[in-house]
C-alpha cells in the first residue's frame, strides 16, 4: 500500500494555493500602489511616491492569476545550487507572464508537457502549483504557468 507524499512548497511564503486558486504572495505600497515581487520589505522604490519612506505603507498583497506570455524559452541544462532539480534533469520551459491586473512581468515553469512549441507570444496563461522535486517523504511544489484553453 503507498502512502501519500505531503506538498510542501519549495520556498515558502513566495505563493499560496488556497481553496485550489495558486496566487504568488509580495507587497504592495499603500500610498501608490506599486506592487512588489518577491516581498518588499523595506520601502517603496516607486520614486513617485508621496508616501512614507520607511516601509510603513508596505501590505501583503496576493497577485492575479492570469497574465499573457511576454517571453518564453527551453531549459535544456541543469541550472546550478542552489536551485534543486530532479535527478536525473528533465529540460523544462520557462515564461515571462505580464500579470493581467499588475502589468508586470513575472518568470516561472511552465507545466511539464508544454514547451516552446505550445506557446506564443501573447498567449492567456493563469498559475498552478506542481512539483520542483521530491524526496522520499515530501513533494516540494512551485508557482507555475498553464495555458488557457
Amino acid at each position: 500500500m503507498g502512502t501519500t507524499k505531503q506538498r510542501r512548497p519549495a520556498i515558502e511564503g513566495w505563493y499560496t494555493a488556497e481553496d485550489g486558486a495558486v496566487r504568488l504572495l509580495g507587497t504592495r505600497c499603500a500610498s501608490c500602489g506599486t506592487p512588489y515581487f518577491p516581498r518588499n520589505e523595506l520601502a517603496c522604490r516607486n520614486p513617485g511616491c508621496t508616501g512614507p519612506k520607511d516601509g510603513s505603507e508596505l501590505a501583503e498583497y496576493a497577485f492575479s492569476g492570469r497574465g499573457t506570455v511576454w517571453s518564453y524559452a527551453d531549459s535544456r541544462y541543469k541550472p546550478p545550487p542552489p536551485y534543486v532539480s530532479p535527478d536525473p534533469f528533465v529540460p523544462y520551459t520557462v515564461a515571462a507572464v505580464e500579470l493581467e491586473a499588475e502589468r508586470m512581468v513575472v518568470l516561472g515553469q511552465v507545466v511539464p508537457g508544454v514547451g516552446v512549441d505550445g506557446l506564443a507570444v501573447g498567449m492567456a496563461v493563469e498559475l498552478t502549483e506542481g512539483v520542483l522535486y521530491e524526496d522520499d517523504e515530501t513533494a516540494y511544489t512551485v508557482w507555475m504557468w498553464r495555458p488557457i484553453s
